[in-house]
């Protein structure tokens, strides 16, 4: 085969997979083309890789009368001073993505509110779903007393029983010198190990905190689906498992 007909070949397998594209592809009553996409995935195109912003509802993240500021608005605004501003480099989100921020800031308190708004970002840009806590080891560097209170326990890694009862075993690390009055003494330090375990009570917060976030990302699913107005995505039906640890049992 000449070079001719090796590129004439090429260019109608170029067409052949530009009109397979173009079949798997849903085109709306509007005519947009727009490709499937689930929720979850939806949220980190938007956070991970557009790396959109929530803006909650306060003084000055508001345009009078017409509620969250869009890119759009901030450009129309800047357009009217007549002159660009410089510094930065950075662009702006994508206009779905603007969507999907705006649409994660006011989710109903019944989702969970801003603390859920902020949780969902933070997943999604990290492109993670709320840790279940199922077999959890805890790490030293990982006690943070006001993240882990009420989910961690605390107790000695070994425990001696006589007739006197029960007490937590101890190692011994040296000895230490100390001055009593005019004499030098010592005595022996001592430790007691302990072992951090994860209790059934913070496996069950984690697993509500689960069951909520998915309960907001099919609310937010519900939203796009009724208003229909992402130009790029569609939503699929597919949402996270609802109970992800019933298959680690």
């Amino acid at each position: 085969m000449n070079a001719r007909a090796m590129f004439g070949a090429a260019v109608q397998a170029g067409v052949r997979d530009g009109s397979l594209i173009a079949e798997k592809a849903m085109r709306d009553d509007m005519g947009r083309v727009r490709q499937e996409i689930s929720i979850q995935r939806l949220l980190e195109w938007a956070f991970a890789s557009e790396c959109a912003q929530v803006d909650f509802e306060d003084a000055g993240t508001l345009a009078a009368g017409y509620g969250y500021i869009g890119n759009a608005y901030r450009m129309a605004e800047r357009g009217a001073l007549g002159c660009r501003i410089d510094g930065g480099g950075r662009s702006y989100p994508d206009a779905d993505a603007d969507l999907v921020a705006a649409a994660v800031a006011v989710l109903p308190e019944g989702c969970g509110g801003r603390g859920m708004a902020v949780q969902i970002a933070e997943l999604a840009r990290a492109r993670k779903v709320p840790d279940l806590l199922d077999g959890a080891v805890v790490q030293m560097g990982d006690l943070d007393p006001a993240r882990l209170s009420g989910i961690v326990g605390c107790s000695p890694a070994d425990i001696h029983r006589n007739r006197h009862g029960a007490r937590a075993v101890k190692v011994a690390l040296g000895v230490e010198p100390y001055i009593d009055g005019r004499k030098v003494k010592r005595w022996t330090v001592e430790i007691c190990p302990v072992r951090y375990s994860v209790q059934h009570p913070g496996i069950a917060r984690a697993r509500r905190n689960y069951l909520q976030w998915r309960l907001a990302l099919l609310d937010l699913r519900q939203t796009f689906v009724s208003y229909n107005n992402l130009s790029r995505w569609t939503l699929s039906s597919t949402l996270p498992p609802i109970a992800p640890w019933q298959n680690s049992v």
